[in-house]
């Protein structure tokens, strides 16, 4: 997950590069007033979205594989918590009820 962030932080970067050397040679409109940094950033936001879509489809998917797989694991560690928890009752009540 680190590496698809990493590289979607990447992807977010060069596209900042270009929009600033796109907005401060003239060719992209600036921002109005003092909002141009943020006119950049966002522009750089919108343009970088769909291409991270597309060129990190592989990485996105090998990501999410990991989640699901730990998630899974959690699931699967969580259940036997909880049958190790129900046979230890069992057995207290058990013999409890032997003594009684």
């Amino acid at each position: 997950m680190g590496r698809y962030t990493l590289m979607r932080l990447g992807i977010f970067a060069g596209c900042l590069v270009v929009v600033w050397g796109l907005v401060y040679s003239g060719i992209a409109p600036r921002g109005l007033g003092d909002s141009n940094y943020m006119w950049v950033v966002l522009l750089s936001l919108v343009i970088s979205a769909p291409i991270s879509f597309v060129v990190l489809r592989k990485e996105r998917d090998r990501a999410s594989a990991q989640v699901v797989a730990r998630v899974d694991r959690i699931k699967a560690n969580l259940e036997g918590n909880r049958s190790q928890e129900d046979i230890a009752d069992d057995t207290t009540r058990g013999a409890q009820g032997q003594t009684s």
